[in-house]
């Protein structure tokens, strides 16, 4: 199996990193609503490491977004392309991801990535980062919060609280998508919107607490993983 290696001009250090950005920031589109919930394809992309190996594998898996059959995967190893900084994980896995993304015969349509957009100390995380790199709509979703707080939300499922900054802003929101069961946190990426990030969030999740994107992804990128290193 090939493996990607990082791009000669990478950061390679925290403060060249945050001026990437710094600067990537100003390129995310927020007006856009996004391609309507249960259309077209969604694809999650996850990734998994193996860091004493200097490792990285990751999935772009496409699922149809009214049935969430799988409809076309791709995944690529790579090398992992920066050091563990919290704030700064994108540039650890992006290369990687974007091979497996340019991997597919399909447009991907919707990407929905494991981890933060807005809901991040500088409003750039890897959602928004992929975005900016792709032109792709995507949205983020965590299974914490981060760096940011929310109100108590209800307990049944659609149920969401406002992720906000020190300043007020919402950066994105906590969403329950199962009765009674820990939410996940939703915010935009790119050409996309925050109600219509949530009502893809809960079309993807019919029966677990994480988006069958995610799951798929998730599944997929480990099994790639275990392969490269074996």
């Amino acid at each position: 199996m090939k493996i990607i290696e990082k791009p000669a001009d990478w950061p390679a250090d925290e403060a060249t990193a945050i001026a990437v950005q710094d600067e990537l920031r100003t390129r995310v589109v927020l007006d856009e609503p996004g391609p309507p919930p249960s259309s077209g394809l969604v694809t999650g992309v996850d990734v998994a490491y193996d860091d004493e190996r200097d490792v990285v594998a990751a999935a772009a898996v496409v699922l149809d977004a009214v049935t969430l059959d799988v409809v076309e995967e791709a995944t690529a190893v790579g090398r992992v392309a920066f050091p563990y900084v919290p704030g700064l994980l994108a540039f650890r896995e992006i290369p990687t991801v974007m091979a497996a993304l340019a991997s597919l015969t399909r447009d991907p349509g919707l990407v929905v990535c494991d981890g933060y957009g807005r809901a991040h100390p500088r409003r750039f995380g890897l959602a928004a980062h992929l975005g900016v790199l792709t032109g792709l709509p995507v949205i983020g979703v965590a299974k914490n919060p981060f760096v940011f707080t929310h109100a108590e939300l209800g307990p049944r499922r659609g149920d969401v609280a406002a992720l906000l900054a020190d300043d007020g802003e919402e950066v994105g929101r906590a969403l329950r998508t199962r009765d009674g069961v820990k939410p996940v946190y939703v915010s935009v990426g790119h050409r996309t919107g925050l109600d219509n990030a949530c009502a893809h969030i809960l079309a993807l999740t019919p029966r677990y607490r994480l988006p069958e994107s995610t799951r798929r992804a998730d599944r997929l990128c480990r099994h790639a993983l275990a392969e490269a290193i074996a």
